[in-house]
């Protein structure tokens, strides 16, 4: 899963099971626009959001050095072989976005290959 893969490289996760309502109201607190959004919401110290099956890598790196006007990192949908969406050897390549407080995101990172996510 996507949680034992954070918690693998170090993360501390606390989880909550959020009715519909609350966590769709989580998701416009962090401006997490219906395009940007996945079955994960994750929220660091009230300040940054995490959509999706993030690499913890990137996670890690953008906490690092947070770009300027950044709300947080998304991967929309669920790419199969991203981090907790892992089916045998199937990988589809996906976007990492970048979002930011104006509402706009850009490509944070690529992912072409499963491996390029540890």
């Amino acid at each position: 899963s996507w949680i034992k893969h954070m918690e693998s490289t170090g993360f501390q996760i606390e989880t909550h099971n959020l009715e519909a309502e609350e966590l769709n109201a989580t998701k416009n607190q962090y401006a997490v626009k219906p395009l940007y959004q996945s079955c994960h919401t994750a929220v660091f110290k009230n300040k940054y959001v995490f959509e999706g099956h993030i690499p913890a890598k990137l996670i890690q790196k953008f906490l690092v050095d947070v770009p300027d006007q950044a709300v947080g990192l998304a991967i929309p949908a669920m790419p199969v072989g991203s981090p907790g969406m892992e089916m045998g050897d199937r990988f589809s390549p996906y976007d990492v976005l970048l979002l930011k407080a104006d509402g706009t995101h850009e490509v944070y990172a690529h992912i072409a290959s499963y491996e390029q996510q540890f």
